[in-house]
């Protein structure tokens, strides 16, 4: 199945003459618009996948990002690891290979429905903590005050790169901006106020968190690099990666290789969307897997002298960490409602990070 790909185009010609009276909203935007944002959120609620076109994201912004991380991650070990903050929850910085712990491992809710999946439909078992690499950069402004510091903390720059902040912010926002976009189309297909998501995420904790996989290490088929499992945050976006391996669910359990079209980017719900729609849109589960896909691309980039580290261009968009995770408008009335209750968003990720070995101790300063 290759899932739709959304332009984004037609709405950002308009976006900035919407009014924010809902009355006027269907007016304003037209019988097409109206279809299209209609077209997200079924999308978002049937596959927990969205493929988009964003005209403000091209293919060269992309190459250029991985461009530099194939580089950062290319460095020695003693070197990556100046870079490495386990008393901020791995929330700034790098986060080492080997530290990160699917949620299928530890899960036993999950652990229990993998069992009842069909073996063709069945992820790759993982044998231990993702050996992958990650670094968090942070996106945005964050709040003055806040109960959740160490998920709001300042960023981390590696010495020798000194396009590292300009590359890193020129891509990170790029890549929120079509967030907001695909938030606001999704909530007016949910029936929802236009700004209902983006008003919760303003100087919220986004992070643009790529991953770093090295292939002449764990090029493997069968190896796991990222185990199955949901991203806690909101809403995920990914450029397209230079080598294949992700692999998602759908929400009637077809499992699906994902294929990003060439200047397109990827979007994956998230616990927190689930959260604000009471389950009627789910956490989307993937995995990150070595194929014969992967190593055909493998043999290709050796015989070509190129990079062998797989890197994600990965941005996780977060609800504000002291706002309120709790299901929305005509959300609150679903029969479902009662799983998730009112909590602050920062509660509900410090006890996610919890559960996947990223709340590092205070004493590993």
């Amino acid at each position: 199945m290759d899932i739709p790909v959304i332009d984004l185009a037609p709405y950002l010609e308009i976006a900035g003459r919407l009014s924010g009276d809902p009355a006027e909203l269907s007016g304003q935007l037209g019988a097409s618009l109206t279809e299209l944002c209609r077209e997200v959120s079924r999308v978002l609620r049937e596959t927990g996948a969205l493929v988009v076109k964003d005209p403000r994201c091209s293919a060269e912004d992309n190459d250029r990002f991985i461009d530099m991380m194939e580089k950062y991650f290319e460095q020695p070990e003693e070197f990556k690891r100046l870079q490495e903050r386990p008393n901020l929850h791995y929330q700034v910085g790098v986060t080492p290979e080997g530290v990160e712990v699917p949620r299928s491992l530890i899960d036993k809710e999950m652990q229990e429905a993998l069992l009842a999946m069909p073996a063709e439909l069945k992820p790759a078992v993982p044998k231990g903590p993702d050996p992958k690499w990650r670094y968090m950069w942070r996106i945005g402004p964050r709040p003055q005050n806040t109960r959740f510091k160490e998920l709001n903390s300042e960023p981390v720059i590696p010495e020798g790169f000194p396009e590292w902040k300009d590359t890193m912010d020129s891509w990170g926002y790029k890549m929120i901006s079509a967030i907001e976009v695909v938030a606001e189309m999704a909530a007016i297909g949910f029936g929802l106020p236009r700004d209902a998501f983006t008003s919760l995420m303003a100087q919220g904790p986004h992070l643009l968190a790529p991953t770093g996989s090295d292939l002449s290490r764990y090029g493997q088929e069968g190896t796991v690099f990222a185990g199955y499992h949901y991203d806690l945050n909101f809403l995920t976006i990914h450029g397209k990666s230079r080598f294949p391996g992700l692999y998602i669910w759908l929400r009637n359990g077809q499992k699906v290789e994902v294929k990003v079209p060439v200047g397109c980017l990827l979007i994956q719900t998230g616990k927190q969307i689930e959260w604000l729609t009471a389950g009627d849109c789910m956490a989307g589960m993937h995995e990150v897997v070595v194929t014969k896909r992967t190593v055909d691309a493998i043999e290709l980039a050796s015989s070509q002298n190129r990079s062998l580290w797989r890197v994600s261009s990965t941005l996780f968009a977060h609800i504000a960490s002291d706002a309120v995770l709790k299901p929305l408008g005509h959300f609150s009335s679903s029969p479902l409602a009662e799983k998730y209750p009112s909590m602050a968003a920062g509660e509900f990720v410090e006890q996610e990070l919890a559960v996947i070995n990223l709340k590092g101790s205070k004493s590993k300063a």
